[in-house]
């Protein structure tokens, strides 16, 4: 039996959104919480009570019949991670905005794996673990309505409740947000504003993405991105990168089709050109900018420090 004493910080706080943070380690989800005060499973001060009951200091917390599915006795679920700090540039009822850093995958391949953004989330924000479709491999990015490479820095909204969800999928399907990136890229560009409009599909090995051709046999996108320079080097350039559409690896792939790659990508990149030492993939999402239910929302990320050390480059 787990026995739990609500103290003065937890002071009316809803029994649900305390439960779910103090039973995570025991892998329970927030609907989980729910279902169990509702039957019974969780008893307030030895009385059965509403999942919306606000605490009082002195409360007692019992669960005399709690039990965990076999998967969750088993750990089959995604654990947080209480060391990674990520900087939440905002947060409301309804988004999460964070800087992310580059070298940092947004969702775990495996329940395994603690090192992510979704595992530093799920740690403050454990009620995201419920935001998701109901698909078994959609279960490990709860939240994530879009997505940043490993190697890309930047500003990223995270949807924290499933009506924000739903609206910000629909949003990106129907190209309502605008993100900007800034790429420093190989060469000077010929042309010094200009749109890319070339579709993308998936390479034979599934590893990388390929502009679609005649004999393209995986499933063919669409795929648009616009780009202008902002300022040019001895032997690369700075440029304000918008993808119209969202597809996976879009900017990187589109600049090394016409003879730009990004440079430190070491996925798309052109051999006859002498590769500049980078200590990462030189790609930063500089901002994101949507309106939903009736609030416009706009957020920034700087530019990172390396960006601006022209030195080495």
């Amino acid at each position: 039996m787990r026995k739990i004493i609500v103290d003065k910080i937890n002071f009316s706080v809803r029994l649900d959104k305390f439960l779910v943070k103090e039973f995570f380690s025991l892998g329970m989800t927030r609907g989980e919480v729910i279902r169990s005060i509702k039957s019974g499973d969780i008893l307030v001060n030895n009385k059965k009570i509403k999942p919306s009951y606000k605490l009082k200091s002195g409360d007692v917390i019992v669960s005399p019949s709690l039990q965990l599915s076999p998967e969750r006795r088993e750990g089959s679920v995604l654990k947080p991670n209480y060391d990674l700090k990520i900087k939440i540039i905002y947060q409301d009822e309804n988004v999460i905005v964070v800087d992310k850093p580059a070298g940092l995958s947004v969702h775990p391949s495996q329940p395994e794996e603690k090192d992510t953004l979704i595992n530093f989330l799920i740690y403050k924000f454990p009620e995201i673990l419920n935001v998701h479709d109901d698909l078994a491999e959609v279960k490990l990015r709860p939240g994530i309505v879009h997505r940043l490479d490993k190697d890309t820095s930047g500003v990223m909204v995270v949807a924290r409740n499933m009506k924000a969800f739903r609206e910000l999928k629909k949003l990106f399907k129907e190209h309502k947000i605008e993100k900007k990136y800034l790429a420093l890229v190989y060469g000077k560009m010929r042309e010094k504003s200009g749109v890319i409009s070339k579709p993308i599909a998936r390479a034979g090995n599934y590893r990388k993405q390929v502009i679609a051709g005649r004999k393209t046999k995986t499933k063919i996108r669409e795929a648009v991105t616009f780009y202008k320079v902002l300022k040019e080097f001895d032997n690369h350039s700075l440029l304000e990168v918008v993808p119209k559409t969202g597809r996976m690896h879009q900017i990187r792939i589109h600049l090394f089709s016409i003879g730009h790659p990004v440079v430190g990508d070491k996925l798309y990149k052109l051999r006859r050109i002498k590769a500049i030492q980078a200590p990462r993939q030189m790609l930063h999402a500089t901002s994101i900018k949507f309106k939903l239910f009736g609030r416009n929302y706009f957020f920034t990320s700087p530019l990172p420090d390396i960006f601006q050390k022209k030195k080495g480059f």
